[in-house]
């Protein structure tokens, strides 16, 4: 039996609705959690408010959202299996000559719409907010915050200009590189000598120098001297400064491209980005896989209770996609796999799991 429009589009809507309202729930309890540990973290600092943390919060979320997009997919499917079948209607549906396959279709058909619009909408979007929410935490929380930014952790790099080499570590990057804060600059002479340390509340790229701003120099010759503007020559690129300090998940679906093809132009391995880029293509696919894997582990206790099973069973297969996820992202990330493999693996045997054990349980 053909599974018809209106009872397709109603199961379409209980998947929707479940996901949704998970993602929603999820949703409430980060920015919670987010609200007070931002709270803790700069209640003592000069113009802290609470609603200005809770803006920065909210501009937070949607990026920090992203990454538990697959789990929401997946407990809510498992949710709505369950919801379906208690109530009966699946019961309905499978003695009228409707197989698994069938009412699994508007659930698949979902995810891959969720995948989607998450990839070429919500991410865009989601990115945009981490910048506005950048803006708005600048100076709040102080250099050491780097909880805030959009590196992910110190970075060191190497740069070398016309008066010779220096050593740069920059705790947050804005407005695509050109705009650093929280820096500290070790620079050497031509010989390789070191010359001073520079510590500075921030840095901003020129054409081939850094303007330094409320500047301290150590050196080991005097007292430190502070200055309210300081310069660095450099050789760097916005490019690079962004390839070396930046965040792939700072930068939008849409400007991926684009910006792994300045990287490579630049001779800089693209590997991160082009990982982040393969891995948001490969979403729909890895909702696809929750989603067989959320109709394998609840269909068949559904029939013959043990809602505990099936709660761990979604759990364990839920742990070992996202172990199996970050391990190829570390290995993709450092150029040991290809990018292409590393964001399409987890997604291929998600799904291959998920049909193994449907074909097991239905078709024997």
């Amino acid at each position: 039996m053909i599974l018809g429009r209106t009872l397709s589009l109603y199961f379409s809507g209980r998947f929707l609705k479940a996901i949704l309202g998970l993602f929603l729930f999820a949703a409430v309890l980060i920015y919670l959690f987010d609200v007070l540990e931002l709270v803790r973290r700069g209640g003592d600092r000069e113009g802290f408010s609470v609603l200005r943390v809770a803006m920065i919060s909210a501009l937070r979320v949607p990026l920090l959202l992203e990454q538990v997009i697959p789990f929401t997919v997946l407990f809510g499917a498992i949710a709505a299996f369950v919801t379906l079948s208690r109530g009966l209607e699946l019961v309905v549906a499978r003695a009228s000559g409707i197989s698994v396959w069938q009412f699994s279709l508007p659930a698949i058909l979902v995810g891959i719409v969720l995948g989607i619009l998450s990839i070429t909408v919500y991410n865009p979007a989601a990115v945009w907010f981490q910048q506005k929410s950048d803006e708005a935490a600048a100076g709040l929380f102080g250099s050491e915050q780097s909880f805030l930014l959009q590196s992910s952790n110190d970075v060191w790099v190497r740069q070398d200009g016309l008066d010779g080499e220096s050593v740069l570590l920059a705790k947050q990057l804005l407005e695509g590189g050109t705009l650093l804060q929280g820096v500290t600059i070790f620079t050497f002479d031509k010989d390789g000598t070191f010359r001073e340390r520079i510590e500075a509340d921030e840095a901003r790229l020129g054409d081939q120098i850094w303007y330094l701003d409320n500047a301290i120099v150590y050196t080991t010759e005097q007292d430190p001297q502070p200055y309210g503007q300081y310069q660095i020559s450099t050789f760097l690129t916005a490019t690079e400064v962004r390839e070396s300090i930046g965040s792939p998940e700072s930068i939008s679906f849409w400007n991926l491209p684009r910006f792994i093809e300045l990287a490579r132009n630049a001779g800089l391995p693209a590997y991160r980005y082009n990982l982040q880029y393969q891995t948001l293509l490969a979403r729909p696919l890895l909702l696809v896989a929750m989603i067989l894997i959320a109709a394998a582990v609840s269909l068949k206790v559904s029939r013959f209770g043990g809602l505990g099973s099936m709660i761990l069973g979604g759990i364990l297969s839920g742990f070992v996609l996202y172990v199996l996820t970050e391990l190829a992202k570390d290995f993709g990330g450092a150029g040991i796999v290809p990018p292409l493999v590393a964001a399409w693996a987890p997604g291929i045997f998600g799904v291959l799991m998920g049909l193994t054990i449907l074909l097991n349980q239905e078709d024997g």
